[in-house]
C-alpha cells in the first residue's frame, strides 16, 4: 500500500469543489452513529449527503437494531435541517459469515477485517452507482485503529470498478476522533464497546472486560476494535 496523506487528499478535493461552486451528492457508508457524527459535521457543508447504513457484520440482531436506531436519531436530531438523508441497507448476517469463511481465527485487524471492509464498501459503491451519486466514502477511517490505507485502497479500486468517484479520507486526522467523542456526549449517543461482529464480542469474554460500558458516551470501542 502506497504512503498517502488521505486527509490532505480530501482537503484538496473539497477546496476544488468549493472554488467551482459545486455541492455534489455523496453516499456515506456509516458504521455507527458516533463515528458518523463528526464526519457529517465535517462534510455536510460540502455535499448533499445520504447515509447508507449497511453493516451485516453486526451481531446479534438486537444489537443491530439498537445501532441503526441511534443512527436515525442522530440524523434527525443534529442534521435534519441540513437535509442529510438516510438509507438502510439489507441486514443479512449470513452474507458476512460467508464472506469471512475460513478467516474465523484471524486476529482482529487482519485479513478478516479487510474482507469486512470490502463487503461494506462494495455495497456502498454499488448503491452509489445505482443511485447516480457523484461520490461515495465511509466513516470507518475515523477509528485510530482502523487501517485507513487499506480502506482507501479498497475504495479507490471499487471506484474504478463501478465508475463512481471515491472520496479519500482519514477522518481521525485533525482531532476528528476526539470530536466524535465530544459529539457523542453532546447527543447522548450509544457508544458500543465492540465493533459489532461476533469475533470482536468474544474479546469481551475476559473477566477484566466484562463490565458494561455500552451506555458510557466516552466508551472508546472505535479506538480499541477493528472490523
Amino acid at each position: 500500500m502506497r504512503s498517502v496523506n488521505y486527509q490532505k487528499e480530501m482537503e484538496k478535493e473539497l477546496d476544488r469543489l468549493q472554488k467551482e461552486g459545486k455541492k455534489p451528492t455523496l453516499l456515506l457508508h456509516s458504521c455507527c452513529a458516533p463515528c458518523s457524527s463528526y464526519v457529517l459535521e465535517a462534510l455536510s457543508a460540502h455535499f448533499s449527503i445520504t447515509v447508507l447504513y449497511f453493516n451485516p457484520n453486526i451481531s446479534p440482531a438486537q444489537e443491530y437494531e439498537k445501532r441503526v436506531k441511534e443512527q436515525r436519531r442522530l440524523i434527525e436530531t443534529a442534521f435534519g435541517e441540513k437535509s442529510v438523508s438516510f438509507l438502510e441497507g439489507r441486514y443479512d448476517p449470513a452474507s458476512y459469515y460467508e464472506a469471512v469463511k475460513g478467516l474465523e481465527h484471524e486476529p482482529e485487524g487482519g485479513e478478516r477485517c479487510f474482507v469486512c471492509y470490502e463487503q461494506r464498501l462494495r455495497e456502498a459503491a454499488r448503491t452509489a452507482k445505482e443511485g447516480g451519486f457523484d461520490y461515495f466514502t465511509t466513516t470507518l477511517s475515523i477509528s485510530p485503529m482502523k487501517n485507513a490505507a487499506k480502506l482507501n485502497e479498497i475504495g479507490e479500486r471499487l471506484a474504478k470498478e463501478y465508475g463512481v468517484a471515491y472520496l479519500f479520507s482519514d477522518f481521525k486526522k485533525k482531532n476528528g476522533y476526539q470530536r466524535s467523542i465530544a459529539l457523542s456526549r453532546e447527543y447522548g449517543l450509544y457508544r458500543q464497546n465492540f465493533c459489532g461482529c461476533v469475533f470482536s464480542r468474544e474479546r469481551l469474554a475476559h473477566p477484566a472486560q466484562k463490565s458494561d460500558r455500552t451506555s458510557d458516551p466516552d466508551s472508546d470501542f472505535c479506538k480499541q476494535e477493528e472490523g
